[in-house]
């Protein structure tokens, strides 16, 4: 056990290396900067700031120890909580490790931003002494027991929840008096009821809480770990089909971009159709889509919704591989795609706009991924129990009623397939490790099957997932019908068409169906695909940058022989119109420098001027999240060694008899130390400024520091009394 120390910043120095890793390990935040000396390193460890991320970090267990100790001691925290004393003792050796207790000569003593923090610890209230009212906690029973029913169902509701409470009207206040007059409750100044600590823990039976520190109850239904991952690689590949489909169509039809941002409503519920899936699928399929970069605002002057190149990449790779870049996506992003279509201040969220993010997302996926990885691979979690321990993890930030968004996280990872039938799949493991997801789910997979099964009605089965060679045909030449164990696909004059634009001809499409199927290939669709392509190509469409008409033919030749404009690359295309591919402009320009005097015409035949256009900026690119340094052991260990050596050199000064070093402190650093020593009662050497900028020290015994001020007594005789701002104290440094 740590040894006894006179105050919060003795107790800190006294730690040896080894216990300060620990500290800093579990306080990142006290590394950076790297304090001066150890007295730094405590001041910025009592620190409000500090102390709150510490306090967010903790469990329902610690939390509840610790909320022990401030209403009565290390010593009565185990009846407090109804569990052991070696429990208790254990906890609080760990709080101590992170610096929110300390041990004091009484025993555990809490750091003093923690009872400031904590200030209603349990939702029990105020104790009587602050409230300037006698403990009557022993009555307190008797007095709940001759309550009235009104009374009673009063104390019922505010005795495990919150310990003050309002009383309007006629018919509560004629409760409160009720209460007041028991004893059970106090009037508070803004005319309301509050209980006091020691009545509201005689209320609860000496208990700060109804279930101790007993946390949630894991599951016990298990499931044949090989339907897990046959399910999750069923929602697997679902996920890529609709990727894949939803990003083909906006590849040919994309969306536009709302000038607020995001997409349509109409424009999601077209994906929802075409994806047959419902708005809140179609949502996780777009916002999935554009966490793993395949889609992006083309910045246009009316901008769209267009494939980005990483989509050319991505369709190109293995199906494992484009499921892992999914996945890697999906738990990296901070998007909650289960905010679209809900209500906001400014009206209905949209996909895609920026009120779907949420930072928070990020983290509460690692949360919930982390819980499943921590129950027996066979049993399946339902999301009662992760929601209970997510409350349970985090019992500040997240209290008692606040929403966890479990339910949305595991059903997105039911879509991505990371979870199959409620359990984490061996895949899902894989990336929550960080490695290996992609061989992972390649494993998980069914085999590929490399034939089809083609039908007299233009239709085609196939009987399980196709290779890829297999499956980018039938993406090109058909289109999906249904889906399921086996895909039904459908061969039609538009998916035929589709597939010669791509590059296929006739003859190409015709072998390769061939070749896929065991049976010959059925005269329909033979006759289909040779209809099609005979009409293909018929009418050709060009491009042109613009045209140029003349009623004089000969004027028109003699531009489109003039070698001085053979940068235009003049065509004839009708014996009084020659088109160009350069811009109006420039065609107007090149004219003009070399004799001639265009001018420029409208759609509907009627001059115009036309000018050069405006350059605009690119579209800023989107940072990705804020990622600080890990702090390694390496890191540590150099903080340590940096304050060892400051601290050195402290003890020489003053053994040299030229006083202690005041080192320069921040004002938040400079303010922590002063209500320290204002609450162990001790002095402390100050540096400050007098209004004529002249800097002085003086020994100062601090009595209150609050308001941006600190009142105390100077000198050794403690005689004189001054007040000080905190903005002219320069440094503070132990007496």
């Amino acid at each position: 056990m740590p040894k006894s120390a006179r105050s919060f910043a003795d107790d800190l120095r006294a730690r040896t290396d080894a216990q300060l890793r620990v500290l800093l390990a579990a306080r990142p935040d006290l590394t950076r900067p790297a304090p001066a000396d150890l007295t730094s390193l405590a001041a910025r460890a009592a620190t409000r700031g500090s102390v709150q991320r510490a306090l967010d970090r903790l469990s329902a267990d610690r939390l509840r120890v610790l909320e022990a100790v401030l209403v009565d001691g290390a010593d009565a925290a185990p009846k407090l909580l109804k569990t052991t004393k070696r429990n208790v003792q254990a906890v609080c050796r760990t709080l101590w490790d992170e610096a929110l207790l300390w041990r004091s000569p009484e025993g555990f003593r809490p750091a003093r931003a923690v009872a400031e923090i904590l200030s209603s610890p349990a939702r029990l209230g105020p104790p009587a002494r602050e409230l300037g009212v006698p403990d009557r906690s022993a009555d307190a029973p008797a007095a709940y027991e001759s309550l009235s029913g009104g009374a009673k169902a009063t104390i019922d509701r505010l005795r495990w929840r919150h310990p003050r409470a309002s009383f309007d009207g006629p018919a509560a206040t004629s409760v409160l008096d009720e209460l007041i007059t028991a004893g059970i409750v106090v009037r508070a100044d803004d005319g309301g009821g509050v209980i006091p600590r020691e009545v509201g823990l005689a209320l609860r039976g000496g208990q700060l809480y109804e279930d101790g520190v007993t946390p949630p109850t894991a599951p016990t239904r298990e499931l044949p770990a090989h339907d897990v991952d046959a399910d999750a690689a069923g929602a697997a590949l679902d996920i890529l089909w609709r990727v894949d489909a939803l990003v083909r169509s906006w590849d040919t039809s994309p969306p536009r971009v709302l000038r607020s941002g995001g997409l349509s409503v109409r424009d999601h519920r077209a994906a929802a159709s075409a994806l047959d899936a419902d708005l809140e699928l179609a949502a996780f399929v777009i916002e999935i889509a554009y966490a793993a970069r395949l889609i992006a605002n083309d910045g246009d002057f009316e901008p769209s919704w267009l494939p980005t190149a990483a989509y050319d990449d991505w369709a190109d790779s293995g199906r494992a591989s484009r499921w892992a870049t999914l996945a890697t996506a999906w738990l990296d992003s901070s998007r909650a795609p289960s905010l679209a279509g809900t209500s906001s201040d400014q009206g209905t969220i949209n996909v895609l706009s920026t009120e779907v993010g949420w930072p928070m997302m990020r983290t509460r996926r690692h949360d919930v991924l982390e819980i499943l990885a921590g129950i027996d691979r066979s049993v399946g979690v339902p999301t009662e129990y992760v929601d209970a321990v997510l409350h349970w993890q985090r019992p500040l930030r997240l209290p008692e009623g606040a929403p966890t968004r479990a339910d949305e996280v595991l059903r997105e990872a039911a879509w991505l397939g990371v979870t199959g039938r409620g359990v984490l799949s061996t895949p899902g493991r894989a990336l929550l490790a960080g490695g290996g997801a992609a061989a992972a789910m390649d494993s998980a997979m069914p085999a590929p099957v490399d034939h089809l099964l083609l039908q007299a009605d233009l239709t085609a089965v196939a009987p399980g997932p196709l290779t890829e060679q297999l499956h980018s045909l039938m993406q090109a030449a058909a289109d999906v019908e249904s889906r399921g164990g086996a895909t039904v696909y459908r061969f039609t004059d538009k998916s035929i068409r589709r597939a010669l634009d791509a590059g296929r001809s006739a003859s190409e499409l015709t072998e390769q169906l061939t070749v896929a199927s065991p049976t010959p290939l059925p005269q329909p669709l033979e006759y289909l695909i040779s209809d099609v392509a005979r009409r293909h190509g018929q009418t050709r469409v060009g491009t042109a940058g613009c045209y140029l008409r003349n009623d004089d033919i000969a004027m028109l030749d003699a531009m489109s022989s003039d070698r001085n404009l053979s940068a235009l690359q003049l065509r004839k295309i009708a014996p009084t119109v020659v088109v160009s591919p350069a811009h109006p402009a420039t065609v107007l320009e090149m004219l003009r420098q070399h004799g001639y005097s265009p001018v420029a015409e409208g759609q509907d035949g009627h001059v115009i001027h036309v000018g050069g256009g405006h350059a605009r900026a690119a579209a800023p690119a989107v940072s990705g999240p804020p990622r600080l340094d890990a702090v390694t052991s390496e890191v540590i260990d150099e903080v340590i060694a940096r304050a060892r050596r400051g601290e050195t050199a402290a003890a020489g000064r003053s053994a040299n008899g030229s006083g202690p070093r005041i080192p320069s402190t921040d004002p938040t650093v400079t303010l922590a130390m002063l209500q320290n020593a204002a609450a162990d009662g001790s002095a402390v050497w100050i540096g400050y400024s007098d209004p004529g900028g002249v800097l002085h020290r003086t020994l100062f015994r601090p009595q209150r520091a609050d308001g941006g001020r600190v009142t105390g007594s100077v000198g050794k005789g403690g005689s004189e009394s001054r007040t000080f701002s905190i903005h002219r104290i320069t440094g503070v440094a132990p007496a």
